[in-house]
């Protein structure tokens, strides 16, 4: 028996997939509990359309990640932090700081956790912070100046 999984199924396959089980099983499990339907002429038709909407609203997200990527390279963040002698910098700029300033000043929000250089900036002048935008193909880049 042909079906489509209409969940992840252990085992069995990913939501979407056309796999055959046997009947006993599809009738009796993956039916009964609607995890599947029967793999009819329709059902694939509708599979098709849902695989088409899905690769289009993926295409959309993956270009606006592209226009704030082009926005994020306009962008330079200023921080001040305590010096001593020497130029010896106390404290540092962490990732939360850096996503705060950004969503206050111009309203982007991005996510503290798709920052990829994850270390606090602890030095003085200007730092490249890389940031995901989409599933890692669009990396978006934060200009970070720090200054005592």
């Amino acid at each position: 028996m042909k079906v489509i999984l209409l969940s992840d199924v252990k085992k069995v396959g990913k939501k979407g997939d056309i796999v055959e089980v046997s009947d006993g099983y599809g009738r009796n499990f993956l039916l009964n509990k609607k995890l599947a339907v029967l793999a009819t002429k329709k059902s694939m038709e509708i599979l098709d359309e849902e695989n088409l909407q899905h690769d289009l609203k993926e295409k959309q997200l993956e270009s606006e990640a592209e226009e704030l990527k082009k926005e994020l390279s306009k962008i330079v963040l200023e921080f001040h932090v305590k010096t001593g002698e020497g130029g010896r910098v106390f404290g540092s700029v962490s990732t939360k700081q850096i996503v705060a300033q950004l969503h206050d000043k111009y309203g982007i929000k991005v996510e503290k956790r798709k920052v990829i250089d994850n270390e606090p900036i602890s030095n003085l002048g200007y730092t490249d912070v890389k940031v995901d935008l989409y599933k890692n193909k669009v990396i978006g880049v934060i200009r970070v100046h720090v200054n005592g």
